[in-house]
């Protein structure tokens, strides 16, 4: 790329070109965001945004700008502090050293604010001066665009820079394929400088004063995917008063970010369909399991959400039998954008992982679209829209027979038969997650372990759903899932040192995958273990080889495998423990408290803003859980988590018109309060004693 002019010194190493310059995922653990999906602005800590790594302006799956640099005087100011309001607005301010008065105070800074809205950054650029004489200076912007597809920019590998039209005026623009970007610099006069261009303001401040200039960058991809929604979020306002002062602005930043991840797509008869986004900034679009468990956790707040992702993924549901795609009749799908998208990965034959624009390879996201409706029924979802998915409900149930199924033996298992899809289909996707304790990697087809939990309580779930709608089919569904907890009880329970627990898995042969994992934590709540079931695999949860104190271990400290930054092998995801937390909830266990107290507090470390995942190290070793440098933030299903964790601890039960609350023991958070939640649309105010005791009143 051509630059300004040489700046070696100034340059930040780009972390994504290490090890004999091999390209590698970018790492975005100490980066800005500013986001209101589709439009995502990673920068460095100070507002700035340079020519290495994820840093850029991206909207859908294109980053636009990769090149941003603020200068007075052609330097960059010094950094001071940054601070954020809510997601979609961040201020960095800066000093000019070199201007004002002689002496250690600063007496000029530079305030850049940058607000976000779908499909539209500005940026306001204001020096302010308390010196005695007026300031004299040029504000300065070097800019650049690369236009590169997401897939490229997460493996690794950049593009040339694209030079703009307009050069000379104050309005640049690029246009390529269906992307169309429009800069304006109003009031600026512009250069080239190789393909990038220079914006200049001259600036004159006079004592006591300040002097903004402004940017404006329009983006608009006509053949996007998926779009922003046309509409607010209708979820309703959660306010908390606790005497735990972690609680009330976990949930604000919770609810804040969910709000800035949504996202819609056209489904039935173009209807706009509104769901989230699994993540950003890989992520943003529709995901058949994040979006199904982000919107499963919110139905304390709206239903509305989960009904809008059930139809939408409904309108997408599979119907034929296609490899290439995986898709299958019945089936629900995994992700969709608007071009493939390269894993920038090989398997172990050295074939490369592509997947294609709509692809369905997951074997978890059809019964969990079944839990979903059946549970946002329960929650007061109106019995006309639930009843209009019945038929849709029946095809993801035929799924599991038919398809899910494949050899007939009355389990869920998969097997990427594309040769270029993911080899992992369950929510532990990556390709060396299914792990023996030895170390070694297990061969697919594989059967996991929690995905027989979700088809045995979609199956008997969905016959409930059956019954009430007056549907025939709901009692050949419960004799398939009696016969599967049958199964499941006879051939997944192994034992090690410690004693018994379900494998992760089973094999291609059809061999327990025996090694212990935070899976059975999802096994809870389905109805699959019987009491003892329950029991064991709760106190194997706990454990101190699985309880890292900020949360539970994808994989036990004792595996061979383990690794405590191994992104599926003893790293912890606050969703997968939220999961976990739910389900130690919903059988009334008291496992239940200590695993909350770790979530909370490793939502509280990151600020409210849980990344995709951290590092499994224990508390006791690491005060604070350790970044893992890639992981997304914000991802929908962990800032799903913190309220998934309010709901777990309240002990919310809804049925239909009725909501029950029986708060954990021992109650921890004090006196509490919390308005906003509730069933039916219909709010309520919730409040525990400092000694635990829940009651409720609707408003």
């Amino acid at each position: 790329m051509a630059s300004a002019r040489p700046r070696p010194a100034l340059e930040p190493k780009d972390p994504s070109m290490e090890h004999d310059d091999a390209p590698q995922q970018p790492w975005l653990h100490d980066l800005s965001l500013t986001l209101a999906a589709p439009t995502q602005v990673w920068s460095a800590a100070d507002g700035q945004i340079g020519t290495v790594g994820l840093a850029g302006v991206h909207h859908g799956e294109r980053r636009v700008l990769s090149l941003l640099r603020l200068e007075v005087d052609g330097r960059e100011p010094t950094a001071v502090a940054a601070h954020t309001a809510r997601g979609d607005s961040t201020t960095y301010v800066a000093v000019p050293r070199h201007l004002g008065d002689p002496g250690p105070d600063p007496t000029v800074r530079v305030e850049r604010r940058r607000d976000v809205e779908p499909g539209l950054v500005r940026e306001r650029y204001t020096i302010s001066s308390t010196a005695a004489e007026p300031v004299t200076c040029t504000l300065g912007l070097l800019v650049g665009a690369d236009l590169a597809p997401l897939d490229g920019v997460k493996g690794g590998t950049g593009r040339p820079a694209v030079a703009p039209d307009g050069v000379g005026g104050h309005v640049l623009s690029w246009q390529q394929d269906s992307l169309r970007a429009v800069l304006r610099l109003p009031g600026a006069h512009t250069t080239r400088e190789g393909d990038h261009a220079r914006a200049v303001w001259d600036v004159v401040v006079p004592p006591g004063q300040s002097v903004t200039h402004e940017l404006l960058l329009t983006l608009d991809d006509t053949r996007a995917a998926v779009t922003a929604p046309s509409r607010e979020a209708g979820w309703s306002r959660v306010e908390v008063q606790s005497a735990d002062r972690r609680l009330a602005p976990l949930v604000d930043r919770c609810l804040d970010d969910l709000r800035l991840l949504r996202l819609a797509a056209p489904g039935a008869d173009g209807v706009e369909e509104e769901f989230v986004g699994a993540g950003a900034p890989w992520f943003l679009t529709l995901f058949g399991r994040d979006s199904l468990w982000t919107a499963r956790m919110l139905l304390p707040v709206s239903t509305d959400l989960a009904m809008s992702t059930l139809r939408l993924l409904a309108h997408r549901q599979g119907t034929r039998t296609d490899d290439a795609t995986a898709e299958e009749p019945g089936k629900i799908l995994h992700e969709v954008r608007s071009a493939g998208f390269s894993l920038n990965e090989a398997d172990d034959d050295g074939a490369d992982r592509h997947l294609p624009p709509v692809y369905y390879g997951t074997i978890d996201a059809t019964p969990l679209w079944a839990l979903t409706l059946h549970d946002a029924w329960r929650w007061g979802a109106p019995d006309d829209e639930v009843e209009r998915l019945l038929p849709a409900l029946e095809r993801a149930l035929a799924w599991q027979v038919e398809h899910g199924d494949a050899d007939g033996d009355g389990l869920l298992e998969y097997v990427d038969r594309s040769g270029h899809g993911l080899s992992n289909q369950g929510w532990k996707d990556s390709g060396d997650a299914v792990r023996r304790s030895d170390g070694s990697r297990a061969s697919s087809p594989l059967a996991l372990a929690e995905v027989q939990g979700y088809a045995y309580a979609a199956a008997v779930h969905g016959a409930d759903l059956l019954d009430a709608f007056d549907r025939p089919g709901a009692d050949r569904w419960r004799e398939w899932a009696d016969r599967l907890r049958r199964e499941f009880a006879q051939r997944f329970w192994v034992e090690d040192a410690v004693g018994a627990f379900p494998a992760i898995a089973l094999d291609r042969d059809k061999r327990p995958v025996v090694s212990l994992t935070s899976n059975i934590g999802h096994l809870l709540g389905t109805g699959i273990l019987d009491a003892d079931g329950v029991d064991v695999v709760a106190r194997r949860l706990v454990g101190s080889d699985m309880l890292s104190g900020f949360g539970i271990r994808t994989l036990s400290t004792q595996a061979a495998g383990y690794s405590p930054t191994g992104y599926h092998v003893g790293s912890v995801w606050p969703h997968d423990t939220a999961i976990c937390l739910a389900g130690l909830a919903a059988e009334q266990r008291p496992e239940t408290a200590p695993v909350a107290d770790a979530l909370l507090a490793a939502l509280t470390a990151f600020d409210g803003r849980p990344p995709e995942l951290f590092a499994g190290d224990s508390r006791s070793a690491q005060p604070t859980p350790l970044p893992y440098p890639a992981a997304c933030r914000p991802q929908a299903w962990s800032a799903a988590s913190a309220l998934s964790l309010v709901s777990s601890v309240l002990g919310l039960r809804p049925e239909r018109d009725r909501l029950t609350v029986d708060p954990v023991r021992p109650w921890s958070f004090g006196e509490t309060r919390i308005s906003g939640l509730g069933t039916h649309g219909r709010p309520v105010d919730i409040e525990v004693s400092a000694d635990g005791v829940g009651a409720l009143a609707t408003r």
